[in-house]
Order: C-alpha cells, then structure tokens, then sequence
C-alpha cells in the first residue's frame, strides 16, 4: 500500500509499496489491543494460586514457570506495542526484583480503561496527563500507609521473603527458604559511615543440586563449586589453605599459527615430547613456589600436568566457571592471575577447603580478616523444579534487599491498591478538566490486583471487591484478601507483607509505559503490517484479537504480528 497526495495532478509517493500506515483511532486500538494481550497472557500467574505457563523453545527446552518476566521474555514477541509492555517487566524485575505480573497488568488495565475513554471522544493529552497526576498521587499515597521496617527485624523480613515465594516453586518449604534468604541478606548487609544500609548481593552466591528436597537446602559460608579434584592422588581438604585463582590453562602453549612437525627419528619425537612435560614442570613448579595449596583454574589443566600438582600435594579444579571464580576472588580476598610467568605469592588467598565425595562439591570459607560472601545451595526434586526454586529465590532475595535498604513495608492480598485507589478517587475530586476521568480511571485500573487474585483463587472477584472498599472505608487501611479461606483480613497481621518500594516501582512503569502507548497516533510500517489476528498454527488461539497473533513460543502461545 503507498500513501499518495495529488500535487498539481501528479501523485507523489511518499511510502513505499510494501509498507503500510495505520493512524488516529486505528493505530490506537491496535496497539492498546497488543499490550492487553500481553497483559492478559500473565494475569493468571498473579498471586497464591496463580497458575504456571510451559514455555516450550524452538529447540524443545520446556520451562515451566509463574514468573512474569521469564514468561514474557520466552514468548517469541514480533509486535513493537508489546515488546514496549514487555520492558515494564524487566525494569520491575531490574529495579525492584518482583512484582512484574502486577506491574504489566496494570498497565494493561490502563489501557484498556483509556480506550473506554477515547470512545467518549476524550483527548489522549488529557488521559496522559490525568494518569500522570494521579500516579504521582498513588506513589505518595503508598509512602503514606507503608510502615517502618527495622533492617533487623527478622520476623517481618521473613515475612516479606515468604509473600515474595508464595505461588512459586519455593512455596512448599517457604519457612525454611524464608529464614535461609533473611539469613542470607543479613550476612551481607552493611551499615554505612552516613547512616545507610547496605545490602551488596553480588557476595550472594547460589548454588542448585538434584535428587534431594526444597527442605534440605542450605546457606553456606564462603562458595560452593561443584566441581572435583583433577587427580585421584590429591588431598581433599585443607585448612587455612593458600588459595590461587587462575584464568589461564595449565597446558602446553600452543603455537600462533598452524604448522606441522616433520619427525626423522625415534630420538626426534621423544626431544620433543620430553620439551612439552619441562614446560608443564615449569609452570606446576612456579605455581608450587608461590606455596599455593589449592588452585582453581577457569581453563583446562593438561593431564601431565595433573600429575605433578597431585606430586605437590596441591589440590586443583579445572573448568571452574567465570562467575564462580569471580566469587572466590570475593570470599577469598585472592587476585585472579593471568600469567603463569608473573605469578608471586602476594596474589594468594587464604580459606579453608573441602571437597565432598558424596555431593562433589568445593566447600570454600574465606578465613582472611574480612572474608565476604555466602552461598544458597538450593536443592530439589528435578531440574525443572530446581530452577523455578531458583527464580523464586531469586525475586525473594531482591525484596528483602531492597526491602532492608528501603526501610518500607505494606500489607498485602490487594490491601494497598485498595486503599491508594480509595485516596486517588478522593483526589479526583480536586482535579479540573476532563483530567479527573482519567484520574478515575487510574483507580479503577489499581483494583484490578485483588480482581485478578480472586479470580485466579475462584473467588468471585465482584463480591470481593465490594467487601474490600466496605473495609477501607471503615478505616481499615490493612484489610486485604486471604485467598486460601476467601475471607477479608488484616493481611498485615496475617503476615502477607510486602515492599513499598517494588510497589511504587511498578505503578511508576505501568503509567509511564501506558503513556507512551497513548500518546502514539501512527504507525508505519516497512512491511505489511498484519492485522487480522488470525489464529496461529500449534492450536492455543492468538491472544489479541485485531492485531495479528504474538510470535510461536513452541508452536503454542500465538504470535502478536
């Protein structure tokens, strides 16, 4: 399709003949129909008994998950509307660490409630603007009903840990994981010269096993590598052991260029291997010098060589990854060497050492003045529940982080979006203009959290809605949904807590990103731009009717363009 204008009776071709241009009311339905969709495609993952998607990959890696961002980061997206949605997830996930189902919900409810609004024929200025009004209003309103956390206050931080797993892999043992991700923020967590508390998590450390139950996970002191001594014939554990990190391999260096060996003579071959075990004695014996009793090596170590660190009594791991060899560097306050030729003792550093046969793993404790660094070994049934274990320890560990350097907390179970859509109606009252629909709105689009947790409970949302805003408008600022008896509650008394920081996070980028959906009146498109919606291939329907289907997540979850 070509976009033509008559100009003194010849017409002038101003896009190309494949691409295609959608404006005004058309460009704005199509793209609030895109980012619904996405919104729509993890609604059902939110809370306690949100349910789990199987992502399945073009190479047939099955990922099952309950996690907003991973699911949204699988999905084989093409539509540009929704990849804008979808970077809501991850700066949630990137700022914040959880709530990314809630944050692009609610931007999908925005826009759903804006679209109500164009067809009253309201300017899309003034919905962007009674959104941004009433946005800043909400995030002052969650600062006014969060309550101070004490970063010590173990007892609520666990609490705060076990609102973050509930619904997730880590549920069924959240009391043990809770006080393991508590324990583990606290064992990092510093208190600066200008009265800040900090919580670096970069000397957190996780480590995953097989075979075993959530319930035998672990915090560890210093790191775990779960790798094994190259040679039978090495120690297995040392005490206060000098400790060398290297990224260079132990073997025989290669030559710059291709070249082959032209041999004459027995004698010939025999000189020239006899040169390759000097230079491997060379550099096991400059290694040796420097009174390492461990070394960790990123690359490979030659099997000569192996032999003759085993003579040395010195215990080695080869193939050590990059991260982990970072983190050893941390607990064991060592210098990571380069080259072997320049190695001296003051790179060393000093931890205790064992290896375990059973579990064949590293246990590596930092014994210098400051040794820094733990590490969760999380264990479970199978590798596909290991990993979501993993990503809801994950999101956990970043809310009680973020949670103890914050210093804020709110009820949960829907208990703050209640209210601050309570305070946000109240203040469209003082808004002029056609401005105070859109601020309405915008408290309408926060209710859509204990909608959605009822609905994915069984719970019929309408009649829990009334009764929320009945307890709110009692006063009750705390009273939030228990989605296992259906009841409302006191959720903060009931322990379902929450950060006030991930909250305001996630109602900053909502609006921001439904902003900026609204503010886009063409489009234009290089190529065909589809929008017929058709149903995709693989079955599972295209989820956005009007807009083309949302990319083959493994021929199942529709195509979006």
């Amino acid at each position: 399709m070509s976009q033509q204008q008559q100009m003194g009776g010849q017409p002038m071709i101003i896009l190309g003949e494949d691409s295609q241009r959608m404006k005004d009311r058309d460009a704005q339905s199509h793209n609030i129909a895109a980012a619904k969709a996405v919104a729509e495609s993890v609604r059902s993952t939110l809370g306690p008994k949100g349910m789990d998607k199987m992502l399945v990959s073009s190479m047939g890696d099955i990922t099952v998950t309950n996690d907003g961002v991973t699911i949204l980061e699988e999905m084989d997206i093409d539509n540009p509307t929704a990849s804008m949605i979808v970077e809501v997830a991850e700066t949630q996930e990137d700022e914040a660490g959880d709530g990314t189902t809630t944050a692009v919900s609610i931007a999908g409810e925005l826009l759903k409630n804006a679209e109500d609004l164009l067809e009253q024929d309201i300017h899309p200025t003034a919905i962007i603007k009674g959104f941004h009004l009433a946005s800043d209003r909400a995030r002052e309103e969650v600062d006014n009903v969060a309550t101070e956390v004490d970063p010590k206050d173990t007892e609520l931080l666990k609490k705060v840990a076990e609102t973050s797993m509930t619904g997730k892999g880590a549920e069924l043992e959240k009391d043990v994981l809770a006080q393991l991700v508590v324990d583990a923020v606290q064992a990092v967590t510093v208190d600066t010269d200008d009265g800040e508390t900090v919580v670096d998590l970069e000397f957190i450390n996780t480590e995953t096993q097989t075979g075993r139950s959530a319930g035998e996970s672990e915090l560890l002191e210093g790191a775990v590598i779960s790798k094994e001594p190259v040679h039978a014939d090495m120690p297995t554990e040392a005490d206060d052991a000098d400790v060398l990190l290297i990224d260079e391999a132990i073997e025989v260096e290669d030559t710059d260029a291709d070249a082959s060996l032209q041999l004459d003579s027995p004698d010939q071959l025999q000189e020239f291997i006899d040169k390759e075990e000097e230079q491997l004695r060379e550099k096991v014996d400059a290694i040796a010098a420097t009174g390492a009793d461990v070394v960790f090596c990123q690359r490979g170590i030659d099997d000569l060589a192996e032999h003759f660190l085993a003579k040395e009594g010195i215990i080695a791991a080869s193939r050590v990854k990059k991260s982990d060899l970072s983190f050893l560097k941390e607990v064991t306050e060592a210098t990571i060497v380069s080259d072997i030729d320049t190695l001296d003792a003051e790179a060393l550093g000093s931890a205790d050492v064992r290896f375990d046969s059973d579990e064949e793993l590293f246990y590596v404790e930092g014994t210098g003045d400051q040794p820094h660094g733990v590490t969760m070994l999380l264990r479970g049934s199978t590798g596909h529940v290991v990993d979501e274990l993993e990503r809801g320890i994950g999101d956990a560990l970043d809310v009680v982080a973020q949670t103890v350097s914050d210093g804020r907390v709110l009820a949960g179970g829907g208990a703050v979006e209640v209210e601050v859509a309570r305070r946000v109606r109240d203040y469209a009252d003082s808004v002029s203009g056609r401005e105070q629909l859109a601020v309405e709105a915008f408290a309408d689009a926060l209710e859509l959290v204990p909608r959605v947790l009822a609905e994915n409970a069984g719970l019929d949302s309408i009649d829990t809605l009334v009764d929320l805003r009945a307890a709110h408008e009692d006063g009750d600022e705390a009273a939030g949904l228990d989605v296992f008896s259906g009841d409302v509650v006191d959720t903060f008394d009931a322990g379902v807590v929450e950060s006030a920081h991930a909250k305001q996070q996630a109602l900053s980028s909502a609006t921001e990103a439904a902003n900026l959906v609204l503010k886009i009146d063409d489009i234009i498109a290089a190529d065909e731009l589809s929008t017929e919606g058709d149903e995709p291939e693989g079955g599972a329907g295209g989820m956005g009717g009007g807009m083309g289907g949302m990319g083959g997540m493994g021929g199942g979850m529709g195509g979006m363009m």
